[in-house]
This record gives structure tokens, sequence and C-alpha cells, in this order.
């Protein structure tokens, strides 16, 4: 829908969202989402969470983390939008922000195929640019069939008490194209909090153990899982949406292919 120099669009949530002609100041409160807009549009970031730590230059004003950003701190920076998303940021802050006039984008991303249709609508509705090179070599990347024989796997993502990826998660989805299939998809949370004893009764193909959220490394994880194969992954390939996403597949599918067996 367009009005003279308006554009309203519907983001993710189906949320009517008024923008301007032209976006040109943006805050983004996602790291996933800051990184692809200061790859595709520089210079239309203003204002971004302590956790947006890509690309490593990134020089903007900082609003706090994505669960307590500081309303006051971007209403100042005068964004023509927030950009959120609906799993790490709280319904209440982005509430906040609306009833200070604030435009406010919100992104659902629960697997890869959302991702890639979510961020090309943020990149070309919203921030106005033509679809960007990074994204169009993700959407090749990711089209090339799972080149492994299908394993099973529980997916770590925290340890005391230990969490792993339940169901509908982005993470989980692209370990399946992967042909990584995770043992607790069809848990009734999303990531529930599961027993090491009972991770091990699983039995597991294989222990995936991402480097974020929880750092898991050679020296602190592996030794828990005696006698099964474990791999070490890089979490910002697995859980980030983004640039990252065209050299994904390559990079997971190296560390797949190389676990290590518990003694």
């Amino acid at each position: 829908m367009h009005h003279v120099g308006v554009t309203i669009s519907r983001d993710d949530l189906g949320r009517l969202v008024t923008l301007p002609g032209e976006v040109r100041r943006v805050v983004s409160l996602v790291p996933s989402l800051t990184e692809s807009v200061a790859v595709t549009a520089p210079g239309v970031l203003v204002g971004a969470t302590d956790w947006c730590v890509h690309p490593a230059d990134l020089d903007v004003v900082r609003v706090g983390g994505t669960k307590n950003p500081d309303v006051e701190r971007i209403r100042l920076l005068r964004p023509d939008v927030v950009l959120a998303n609906e799993e790490e940021n709280r319904a209440a802050d982005l509430d906040a922000l609306r009833a200070a006039g604030i435009a406010v984008w919100v992104t659902v991303i629960r697997d890869l195929g959302e991702a890639l249709v979510s961020l090309r609508r943020m990149l070309t509705e919203v921030c106005g640019r033509p679809h960007p090179p990074w994204l169009a070599e993700a959407e090749r990347a990711w089209n090339r069939p799972a080149t492994r024989a299908r394993c099973t796997a529980v997916v770590p993502i925290w340890r005391r008490p230990w969490m792993v990826l339940g169901r509908d998660t982005f993470a989980g989805d692209v370990l399946a194209r992967l042909g990584v299939d995770n043992l607790f998809a069809g848990h009734s949370e999303r990531y529930p909090k599961v027993a090491l004893s009972d991770l091990r009764a699983a039995r597991p193909d294989l222990v995936v153990l991402p480097d974020e959220p929880y750092r898991f490394t050679g020296e602190d994880g592996p030794e828990c899982f005696p006698g099964l194969d474990v791999a070490l992954v890089s979490g910002r390939h697995l859980t980030w949406y983004g640039p990252s996403l065209a050299e994904a597949p390559a990079i997971l599918a190296r560390a797949l292919r190389e676990p290590v067996r518990q003694s």
C-alpha cells in the first residue's frame, strides 16, 4: 500500500507497519538482522544491541541487549524503523517502542525457508534495497541436496542445566537439510531441559555441540558423551540467519563429517 512518501506493509506477524518512502535510519535489535543490513545497506544503521558483533567494525550507538533494549535511547535516535524478531525480542519492549510512535518490523524465522523469504522482504520492502548478492548466493548454496547419509543427533545448546534443540527451530532445520535429524524435534518445547542421562540414553549417532549460546569446546562438553561421536560446530553458522548463510552449508558439513569418538 503506497501513499505519498509513505509505504504500508505487513511484517512477518501480519501487523501493518507504516514506513517512510525512503528508510534512512534503522535500529536493529537482532544480531543476524544487524549484520544483514550493515552488509546490504551500509550507512543506514544508527543503532544496534550490545550483542550485535558482526560486522566487526560496526560503529553505531548501542541500545542495550536484545531482551532489555533502552527504549528512550532508541527514541532519541529517531529511527524510521526498528527491526526485531519474535523469538529474540520481548513483546513488551516492542509494544513500548510502538507506543513511542516508532515503526517496528518483526521477523518470524523458524526454518531456513522462512529466513530466506523474511530477509529478502526486510531488505527490499523495508530498506528499499535490491535483492543482495549474498542472499542470492545463500539461496543457491542451500539448494544443493545433502551429500551425507542421514543420521540422528542430539544438539545441546547449554549445560548446567543441559538444554537442547527441540521442535520448530531454525538450527534444527539447518541440520536436517544437512542430513542430521534432531532426536528431540518432536518435543513439546522448543528448547527443553533434558537430563544428561536422558541425552545419552537417546543413543544418537552424533552429538552436535555448537560454540554458542553456550561455548562448548574440545575441553568442555565432549567428555560428557563417552562412546559417542561428537561434532564441534560453529554456532554462528548454525543459528545466524544473515550473510553467513552463504558459507554455512560447506562449513557445517565439514565439521559434521569429522566428529571425534569419545573414549
